[in-house]
């Protein structure tokens, strides 16, 4: 590479860093748990550079339980010979480009509909729909796992982003999401170790709420199997708001809602994954499911996005 195209693709990256951090200052972004992010820190691996990844995503959950404060409770209405709770369906899709070796730039839209019939007195059903908030990050490889001397380094990749709210009800009853502007920094990695294709991975972001003020922050962590074109993975996932009240949830009774609720949320997640030898189409699934909580409900959510690459050196 010449010095004239190195040059190129530092200015593409600092422009790219900046716009970023342009929306996130100027109070235009938004974060929330719903955000669409890989799981299993795939982020932490970068597009080559001049290419183009584009990830259509596909989301859905239920909910029959939900913690008041820490006190877990049922929500189920039965009607007609259907349970129902809390559902949740979205879809979207994510767009990388590989800037240079070591520099990306994100962005992530999706639309979003929540549904429940637990908190109105007739039993009947409410929603809102609406655009998901969005993201838009740049990422920095710091370290590449096996292009260092030293072995032990991981792949570690610096994420900054800022998030666009979206336009769906904040106030609706377990809201998908916290209709606030926020900065995001995060910290990405995976590192292999043990048995061949064995391995760790880590993903812990925090997010600075510039409108709300209930910052939060999330960390993930677990292992991946390597098996030919197939991944395997399965971890652990923590979301925390550091301030906010309580819910009083009582089913059938309006439920006073808002972004400033103190959730609370351990979960498992697993997945695996199909990576295609010629093309590098890479097809995945994923689960995860709230084990306990505060504020929150207990949802099982079923996930699925799709790899292509395009272009690139």
């Amino acid at each position: 590479m010449n010095s004239g195209t190195r040059s190129k693709y530092k200015a593409r990256a600092g422009l790219a860093l900046v716009v970023a951090a342009g929306l996130a200052a100027a109070g235009s972004a938004q974060a929330t748990e719903n955000v669409f992010r890989k799981p299993f820190a795939q982020w932490a691996e970068l597009p080559a550079p001049r290419q183009f990844v584009v990830t259509p995503w596909f989301m859905e959950s239920e909910a029959y339980h939900a913690w008041s404060g820490n006190k877990r409770q049922n929500i189920t209405i039965h009607r007609d010979g259907e349970d129902y709770g809390v559902d949740y369906l979205q879809g979207g899709i994510s767009v990388e480009y590989g800037i240079a070796k070591k520099w990306a730039a994100d962005i992530n839209i999706g639309y979003t509909s929540v549904g429940t019939r637990s908190f109105n007195p007739t039993g009947d059903s409410e929603s809102t729909t609406g655009l998901m908030d969005t993201s838009l990050g740049v990422r920095y490889q710091i370290f590449k796992e096996w292009e260092t001397e030293t072995k032990w380094l991981p792949t570690l990749t610096f994420r900054a982003a800022g998030i666009l709210p979206g336009s769906y009800d904040k106030d609706f009853t377990f809201a998908p999401g916290n209709h606030s502007t926020a900065i995001e920094p995060s910290i990405l990695f995976k590192k292999h170790f043990g048995w061949q294709g064995f391995g760790l991975y880590g993903d812990a972001l925090y997010r600075w709420m510039r409108t709300s003020g209930d910052d939060q922050y999330i960390v993930a962590a677990g292992f991946f199997q390597e098996i030919k074109g197939w991944t395997l993975n399965v971890g652990y996932r923590h979301l925390q708001c550091l301030s906010g009240y309580d819910l009083d949830i009582t089913v059938g009774e309006p439920l006073a809602y808002s972004p400033q609720v103190r959730e609370i949320s351990d979960m498992i997640e697993a997945g695996f994954s199909y990576t295609t030898s010629k093309r590098k189409f890479n097809y995945a699934f994923f689960i995860r499911k709230v084990l306990d909580g505060s504020n929150t409900i207990s949802s099982f959510w079923l996930g699925a996005f799709a790899d292509f690459p395009l272009g690139g050196q």
